[in-house]
């Protein structure tokens, strides 16, 4: 089987299920993938996923790698870099993530408009890979193209969506409650302890960008409850349908 993708999902926390969309798939494990790392989380199966989906060749990270389990940056980041490798220039990023804005609900899907770096080591540091600048831009790291896409697609199907921007974190704690309003005041809108590594890299590569969090906890003070993965998980198994049905209407729709 021949495919040429240039498009590329990553699937975060919960949201494997995603892949059950896609359809004509041949699977690689990452542990038979030469210098790809083996996720350790539970909800992150550690497949990439060849396919069609939208009526287009596509790949799918099920499941992702994050700093909080003792990678390095570059070996989070390493796929980003692979599918740069093999042309990808459109990528949609998925995460869970808990709310920090008080319009938010558990369930809502949040395009990300922008991103708060708050990771202790940045993904570029170190010599410069010759795939980007050395200092690449950085004010549209999402693509607003993309983002409109999403907004005319969520209301011709009446979906809810929010927008917002992406705090990320080192994890793999959950946030206080004081720490939650400390980042809000910060600008954050959802927390979470991924996806800016790989969007970084994917700028630095020159690949466009859509960014979406299902917001799964809310840990603003006066509503903020005890957060397990086992219900973050679960939250996002909910809202994935819709998110499927949004993402899969913009691959058809992306212009190659």
């Amino acid at each position: 089987m021949t495919t040429t993708p240039r498009i590329a999902v990553v699937l975060g926390t919960g949201l494997g299920q995603f892949a059950s969309e896609i359809t004509d798939t041949y699977e690689f494990p990452y542990k038979d993938i030469p210098h790809f790392p083996v996720s350790t989380v539970e909800g992150h199966d550690g497949k990439l996923i060849f396919g069609k989906l939208g009526g287009r060749d596509i790949i799918a990270m099920k499941g992702r790698f994050h700093y909080y389990e003792g990678y390095s940056m570059q070996e989070v980041t390493f796929p980003i870099r692979v599918m740069c490798e093999l042309g990808i220039d459109t990528l949609f990023v998925s995460n869970a993530a808990g709310g920090a804005n008080k319009s938010f609900h558990i369930g809502d899907i949040m395009v990300i408009d922008d991103h708060i770096n708050f990771f202790p080591e940045h993904p570029l540091r170190g010599k410069n890979i010759p795939q980007g600048p050395r200092f690449p831009d950085m004010h549209e790291a999402y693509d607003k193209e993309l983002r409109n896409m999403a907004d005319s697609i969520a209301q011709e199907k009446g979906i809810r969506i929010v927008h917002g921007t992406y705090f990320g974190l080192q994890g793999p704690s959950y946030d206080t409650p004081a720490e939650y309003r400390a980042y809000h005041t910060l600008g954050g809108d959802a927390i979470g302890m991924s996806t800016v590594p790989e969007v970084i890299v994917a700028r630095h590569c020159g690949i466009r960008v859509f960014g979406v969090s299902i917001i799964t906890n809310m840990g603003i003070s006066d509503t903020a409850e005890e957060a397990t993965h086992e219900e973050v998980q679960e939250a996002a198994n909910n809202a994935q349908p819709l998110m499927t049905e949004i993402i899969r209407e913009m691959i058809k729709r992306t212009s190659l």
